[in-house]
């Protein structure tokens, strides 16, 4: 079984930093792709950033030139860094990885969410 943890998430003015890291655990071959999402009220999910485990990494809009996001494949961790914090970004924040399980296939894992509040 796998689990994603996140962690990091919190209240903070405008203008401010949060970094948020998702942990992986189980009995884990590999991972491939990983990501954050996230859900504001009202609003669908959606991508913030993605990094595949060849380090080719994919922003949002919303997300270049203030987040950055890297992994730690040796401790199947998943960072995102946010300068520039913007009330807009206020929302639920989910890690998302696709994970190899030893005599499984690839299925995709959800973490449970951090919530980032920015206040202006």
């Amino acid at each position: 079984q796998v689990q994603l943890v996140e962690s990091g998430g919190g209240l903070v003015q405008d203008g401010g930093s949060l970094r948020l890291s998702c942990a992986a655990s189980g009995t884990i071959l590999s991972i491939n792709t990983m990501g954050w999402y996230r859900q504001a009220p009202g609003k669908q999910r959606e991508l913030v950033a993605q990094i595949t485990n060849g380090a080719s990494i994919n922003y949002s809009d919303s997300a270049k030139d203030r987040f950055t996001i890297s992994r730690d494949n040796a401790k199947n961790t998943l960072y995102l860094q946010m300068n520039s914090l913007k009330p807009e970004d206020t929302a639920v924040y989910y890690c998302n990885a696709r994970i190899w399980l030893y005599g499984t296939g690839g299925m995709t894992y959800w973490g449970q969410g951090t919530q980032v509040t920015v206040s202006s």
